[in-house]
């Protein structure tokens, strides 16, 4: 871990369900140092979203361990939106800052800044129930 900004051992992973206990991760290990690139692919149900899930901090019950340098700010965009439907893409975009309590005009306007950027500040006010998927993504 000396010269890795993400170490993970022995991660495993399992669910049970009505057929049984599934194994979605089993003692995975490896090293990520600085400068390198990581992709993960595998067919569906292999356990790529598991382990961003466990990374993110979203799964918290798992064996092993990992360990992310302190300065490394993990986040991935899920699968499916997690947008609420009957909020706009203004309301959905600062709820983060509401909740954290850090909702300023200076985070206002840097979400601001974000929607122009991603093609969204025509469609502020508009409800993400009416916007396309490709839309609803670049909410998030």
């Amino acid at each position: 871990m000396k010269d890795s900004i993400l170490s993970l051992e022995h991660l495993s992973k399992s669910y049970n369900s009505l057929d049984g206990e599934v194994i979605a991760i089993e003692d995975l290990s490896f090293d990520i140092k600085r400068g390198e690139f990581l992709s993960i692919i595998g067919t569906s149900g292999c356990g790529k979203s598991t382990i961003l899930n466990i990374l993110t901090g979203l799964d918290k019950d798992y064996k092993g361990k990992y360990k992310l340098n302190d300065n490394i700010v993990t986040s991935y965009m899920l699968q499916e939106d997690a947008l609420f439907p009957w909020l706009t893409v203004f309301e959905n975009a600062v709820l983060g800052l509401k909740i954290k309590k850090i909702y300023n005009e200076e985070n206002i306007n840097y979400v601001k800044h974000l929607l122009t950027k991603y093609g969204l500040i025509d469609f502020a006010n508009t409800k993400v129930s009416n916007l396309s998927g490709g839309m609803k993504q670049r909410v998030l």
